[in-house]
């Protein structure tokens, strides 16, 4: 017997049913993997390439920071990001989840990640593979 969890459609600012997130990335071809995935979720997708730029919206669910594709360390990335939605999570009340992920083998740089801050790190093959359930586990 499988059981499924369904809750109530979420209203954003944006009139959306599903999660709002934000993807940190440099990467086209993870931030066009990252969007179908978010939009299956019926969430919506907002990217920044740098860690130093503006936010492009908001407030998030979650907030998804590729280790691989932004420059610096992974410490570094970390506070700089959640320095970033801070305020956001402060005005809305929303509590963003800040999940770093990266190559499977750059274990290093996944657990400095998680020690700096972020709520979880995971592999690359993790996240997209089990998008829904992260989803589902971050974002109710």
């Amino acid at each position: 017997m499988t059981l499924s969890i369904v809750h109530p459609p979420k209203a954003d600012a944006h009139g959306g049913d599903g999660p709002t997130i934000l993807l940190v990335s440099q990467d086209l071809l993870s931030t066009s993997r990252i969007a179908g995935l978010v939009r299956d979720a019926g969430g919506r997708l907002d990217t920044l390439r740098s860690v130093d730029g503006p936010l492009p919206g908001g407030p998030y669910d979650l907030v998804l920071l590729d280790l691989q594709a932004v420059n610096g360390e992974p410490a570094f990335l970390v506070t700089r990001v959640l320095r970033l939605i801070e305020p956001q999570r402060a005005a809305s009340g929303k509590t963003a989840r800040l999940l770093a992920f990266g190559p499977h083998v750059a274990k290093d740089s996944l657990d400095q990640a998680r020690v700096a801050g972020a709520d979880a790190s995971l592999s690359r093959g993790e996240l997209l593979g089990s998008f829904p359930a992260i989803v589902e586990r971050w974002c109710w």
